[in-house]
């Protein structure tokens, strides 16, 4: 089937306007910790993360679901029943880090500091930023980043 060029513009601007209606932003991210409670703390009595829902989960391997918010952002924290270590190659294929907006890098790290958080990289700055890195009670690496 032929389709005529007028028509096939009005269906590549539909599905354009579709695509951008469809998928509005990311959710969530998601996180196994090794000791859910130890994590818990971090993200909420040291980063200001609020816990917004809290649940057990009776589907093996799958324990607990807790939902943990900053501003907006929702990090999915996932109890399962022994879980695998990470790996620790940072450059393997798949998610590296995530990062949070500071409003003011030098204050954050003191912060930071006086809570016993070691900051394993940086600060940098690149063009009109800087940043800087920290790691999760699981070893995972949080980017911090100042505009």
């Amino acid at each position: 089937m032929k389709m005529e060029k007028k028509s096939f513009e009005i269906f590549a601007c539909e599905t354009n306007t579709l695509r951008l209606t469809m998928f509005k932003r990311i959710d969530h991210i998601e996180i196994i910790p090794g000791d859910i409670e130890k994590t818990i703390s971090f993200y909420t009595g040291i980063l200001g993360f609020e816990i917004k829902q809290r649940q057990k989960v009776e589907v093996p391997p799958l324990e607990e679901i807790v939902y943990i918010e900053l501003n907006g952002s929702v990090i999915e924290l996932i109890k399962v029943k022994n879980p695998a270590l990470p790996s620790q190659n940072p450059w393997q294929t798949g998610y590296r880090m995530i990062a949070l907006e500071v409003e003011d890098m030098d204050m954050a790290i003191m912060y930071l500091s006086s809570k016993g958080v070691e900051i394993t990289w940086g600060p940098v700055t690149f063009g009109k930023s800087r940043r800087a890195e920290i790691k999760d009670p699981d070893g995972l690496s949080i980017e911090l980043r100042q505009w």
